[in-house]
């Protein structure tokens, strides 16, 4: 970041840490002083770093436009969607970053979400979450880059469906990446890692299915289960990650780690990255063969950005279940239980709904099958942060979605740990879980 950029936010940031002062509420207890000296240098970088890591996540491409755009082409096709056929592959729409006539013509149905230049105008106003797109100085769409957003950000569908406000930290469960993908008018960069043909890639990219993102195939090239269902993964929710260790279904490391990880194996930016467990041929055969175990790139675009990211991410509170979308009685019956007979609060504690620490498990403690733990590293799953829980639900639970609902979760757990459940307690339990 320059220095005149820097400057800006620290400016920024001293008015915002300013009013939450003023705003404070007032309690019996001295009148708080103004912050002096290195108190006031943490406060000052404290908001400049969350305002930040608010515009990376939502907007920085680490130049990954050179992939998606120069490699892929994926842009001549996405300029060339149709609003509406790109609303039903998942993509959202931020309608803060409409002007006022756009936002009066979609209310009124008189935006024409059939026209391919309407996509164009999204995108020239980032209004497309998680999509950026470049134009030159004719006004044509040239490149496209993704950002953090595209799948850890949804929007309140306030407007209509997939157009509102944005919801930073929630997972798109709408979002079809494996369909997006296929869009590009050529996959060849992304078969020539794997070491395959294009039409093999695009039968995998179709086997995801909405909400779901393989990360791992980059790194083994294990693209289905030994059941023959696809490999992929949950898109995860990102909020809620303060005091969590391991955030990703299978625990490979931090957020800050993950955050590398996907901005440089994943979406394909331009910077630096090192894990040398992936020089693991036998593991992580595609990654060894690739390199991917020390990517280092001239300029380094990602590491500048990652302790913003990462500040930003941490202070994303898990959403609180409404009200009136739970049963609160059942809900406190179901709290109980949670940290009584049922022992849910063994492994989901419940200052953090995951455990303090090493938050990982084996296969068997989990009574799964090992297939995506053995994707990882350590070969565990991690005990998943369940608040905010009720934003999440589309798509299943457990990693894969295997579970299509709480009730299949708690049953379960009730037979893999002999519970001795009664189905109004599995009601109940339910209840609370959904509270969170």
């Amino acid at each position: 970041m320059t220095s005149s950029r820097r400057s800006l936010w620290i400016a920024v940031a001293a008015v915002a840490t300013a009013a939450l002062v003023a705003n404070l509420p007032a309690t019996d207890a001295k009148p708080r002083r103004k912050s002096a000296g290195f108190d006031a240098e943490i406060e000052r970088n404290s908001a400049s770093l969350v305002l930040e890591g608010r515009e990376t996540f939502r907007f920085e491409t680490f130049g990954d436009e050179a992939f998606w755009g120069g490699q892929l082409r994926l842009h001549e096709s996405i300029g060339a969607a149709k609003p509406r056929d790109a609303l039903a592959l998942g993509l959202k729409i931020d309608v803060d970053a409409l002007t006022a006539p756009i936002k009066r013509g979609i209310t009124r149905g008189t935006v024409d979400l059939d026209d391919p230049a309407v996509t164009r105008e999204l995108l020239r106003r980032n209004a497309v979450v998680g999509v950026k797109g470049f134009f030159d100085a004719g006004g044509n769409l040239t490149s496209i880059g993704i950002t953090c957003a595209l799948c850890h950000s949804t929007v309140d569908d306030s407007t209509s469906a997939g157009i509102g406000r944005r919801l930073d930290g929630w997972p798109n469960r709408d979002l079809d990446v494996g369909k997006i993908i296929n869009l590009a008018p050529t996959v060849a960069p992304i078969a020539a890692v794997l070491a395959v043909d294009e039409g093999t890639v695009r039968s995998v990219l179709d086997s995801w299915g909405p909400g779901k993102f393989d990360a791992a195939l980059l790194l083994d090239g294990k693209a289905f289960r030994p059941d023959g269902k696809s490999g992929a993964t949950l898109i995860p929710p990102a909020f809620g990650l303060a005091g969590v260790n391991l955030n990703t279904w299978t625990g490979w490391g931090s957020t800050t780690y993950w955050n590398a990880f996907v901005a440089v194996l994943e979406m394909h930016g331009k910077g630096n990255f090192s894990d040398p467990r992936l020089s693991d041929a036998a593991q992580f055969p595609v990654a060894a063969r690739n390199g991917f175990d020390n990517v280092v790139s001239d300029p380094d675009l990602v590491t500048p950005k990652l302790a913003a990211l990462h500040a930003y991410q941490l202070v994303i509170p898990a959403p609180k279940a409404r009200a009136g979308s739970f049963d609160a009685a059942a809900s406190a019956r179901g709290d109980l239980l949670f940290s009584g007979r049922a022992n849910c609060a063994r492994c989901h504690t419940e200052a953090l709904s995951t455990e303090p620490g090493w938050n990982l498990h084996t296969p068997a403690e989990m009574g799964i099958d090992s297939f995506q733990a053995d994707r990882s590293p350590d070969r565990r799953y991690r005990t998943a942060p369940l608040r905010g829980l009720w934003t999440h639900m589309k798509g299943g639970f457990f990693h894969d979605g295997r579970f299509a609902t709480l009730r299949d979760v708690i049953v379960h757990y009730d037979s893999l740990f002999t519970l001795g459940l009664s189905a109004p307690e599995m009601a109940d339990l339910e209840e609370y879980l959904k509270s969170l």
